[in-house]
């Protein structure tokens, strides 16, 4: 029987044709999650992939507001059976798809059969519509977090320097490895103040990682550094106007960033490499 939170590999599930799925979540909220989510997103699109942001928060979503969207049907009126996907599926700024979810609804913010069944559906539905498929998850370890994560091919975990971030971007890993058996995790490190300490870091991360979740096992988990954002006031400027960053200021030193961690994640899906 399939355990809850349990990855597709360890499902055994076959291998599925359309989107490659990615959760992105952060140990703790203030990381810029959301954030990074939607300009990934941009920068996909922008190298003529098919993409898909869902909006996997859904007790306390807010990438409606950082892409200035108003929706009037979201997923949980989807969950409900009021509406259709079609119906909730908005065009985004940047040239991708959303699937948006609500705030404050308590019913969907905890693990229950309905969340269960219903997110497998949209994806089961959605998968062979797009080329990428983003999973803006909520922030920590909650049931609906972990479930949502299980659901994905590949997991990238954003943190920032800030100690208590990397604490509990090590949790979030160790825990993705002993109840999902995730044996690859990609990292991003926003916010760094200087070149290549985002790399340094993800260094570190190995190392405790290699001495306390790796040490005795036969299957060592090993993170992927998938590159680093730098501290930018454009971004700070782009979130205070709700616009993506990659369309009000392309050039910031940010936004090259984030098109690099896109070209990385393009080509991690090579046969060889994923």
């Amino acid at each position: 029987m399939n355990t809850p939170h349990s990855s597709p590999a360890q499902q055994g599930a076959q291998p599925h044709s359309g989107a490659r799925i990615t959760a992105i979540t952060s140990g703790k909220g203030g990381v810029g999650k959301t954030f990074v989510t939607a300009n990934l997103a941009a920068a996909l699109a922008q190298k003529g992939q098919r993409v898909l942001v869902l909006d996997a928060d859904l007790g306390m979503a807010n990438l409606d507001v950082v892409l200035s969207l108003y929706p009037r049907i979201t997923l949980h009126d989807v969950f409900r059976g009021s509406h259709t996907l079609d119906e909730a599926l908005m065009d985004a700024p940047g040239g991708f798809s959303v699937l948006l979810a609500g705030s404050g609804l308590i019913d969907y913010s905890r693990l229950t059969p309905l969340v269960r069944e219903r997110l497998l559906e949209v994806l089961d539905a959605m998968r062979p519509r797009f080329d990428h498929i983003l999973l803006d998850t909520g922030a920590g370890i909650s049931d609906v977090v972990l479930y949502t994560v299980s659901l994905a091919d590949r997991v990238l975990v954003v943190t920032t320097p800030e100690p208590t971030a990397l604490t509990d971007a090590y949790a979030t890993m160790k825990i993705l490895a002993s109840t999902q058996q995730r044996r690859r995790i990609e990292v991003l490190v926003n916010q760094i103040n200087r070149p290549g300490e985002g790399a340094v870091l993800c260094e570190q991360l190995q190392q405790v990682v290699d001495r306390y979740v790796s040490s005795g096992s036969s299957l060592a988990l090993r993170l992927r550094c998938l590159g680093e954002v730098p501290l930018d006031n454009s971004v700070r400027d782009a979130v205070a106007r709700r616009q993506l960053l990659l369309d009000l200021y392309p050039g910031s030193p940010a936004a090259r960033a984030l098109r690099d961690v896109a070209q990385r994640m393009s080509l991690l899906d090579s046969p060889a490499l994923v």
